[in-house]
């Protein structure tokens, strides 16, 4: 994670320079404790996430490892360890773990062990995605195109020091392609389509996972694949997410 982001506006106007990264730390600061900050409170969402299908084993630890709580208003941390989507501000909001969790997975695809290459996160939020992300992959490129929420997920994410999170200011649609290629690209909105930019940022035998409008304008969870022969798109199940929107503000 970035102290101050040093990349333009605009990440398709001019070539950005490549990100410093902070000093390397553990994967939390603050201890564990009681309450929230508990493991065993974690633990249970875990359980609860098994039980609702989730295999990876990646997966599970990483959202155990990751304390949600912080990612939240004070106000809504109470809330933070059940299955259910929080507003996080400007219309946005945090996903349900097991949405997380699912896309995550798929990410990462049927391959066991070891860690993802180099990811591309459209639309970083809070900053809880990257954190889970940030323990399933080498290097996490994440795009957001809200400042505030920019800002936001750099002062949420500040005490896990996390060396292998880029955060970016930009237009998530143009993707990143100083980063590029990936071996996975994530989104955390839909639009209609999946932009062109991130199939030719994807490296091949990559995958994307993406929220995409379906005919009468409903939601599903699409995962596409690039082989040497092209992409290989698959729609799943149906997903409700923000819309995906071009430029910044």
């Amino acid at each position: 994670m970035n102290r101050r982001p040093t990349f333009p506006a605009r990440l398709d106007t001019k070539p950005a320079p490549a990100p410093s990264r902070p000093p390397a730390g553990p994967a939390a600061a603050a201890p564990d404790g009681v309450g929230l900050d508990s493991q065993a409170v974690r633990a249970r969402m875990v359980q609860r996430l098994a039980a609702q299908g989730i295999r990876d084993q990646r997966v599970l630890s990483a959202i155990g490892a990751v304390q949600r709580h912080r990612f939240v208003d004070t106000a809504l941390a109470n809330q933070a360890y059940e299955d259910t989507s929080l507003p996080i501000g400007l219309g946005q909001t945090i996903s349900k773990p097991s949405v997380v969790a699912r896309m995550v997975e798929l990410l990462l695809g049927p391959a066991s062990g070891g860690k993802l290459g180099r990811v591309l996160e459209i639309g970083t939020g809070c900053g809880y995605q990257a954190a889970v992300l940030s323990l399933v992959a080498a290097e996490v490129y994440s795009v957001e195109r809200l400042r505030q929420l920019h800002d936001k997920a750099r002062d949420n994410l500040r005490p896990f020091r996390l060396p292998n999170v880029h955060l970016l200011f930009g237009d998530g649609m143009a993707g990143y392609p100083r980063g590029a290629p990936y071996a996975g690209i994530i989104a955390a909105a839909g639009g209609e389509a999946v932009p062109q930019a991130w199939c030719e940022q994807l490296a091949v035998g990559g995958r994307i996972v993406a929220p995409t409008q379906m005919a009468g304008g409903r939601q599903a969870l699409v995962v596409i694949e690039k082989t040497a022969g092209g992409l290989q798109q698959s729609v799943l199940e149906a997903v409700h997410f923000v819309p995906l929107k071009s430029g910044i503000a």
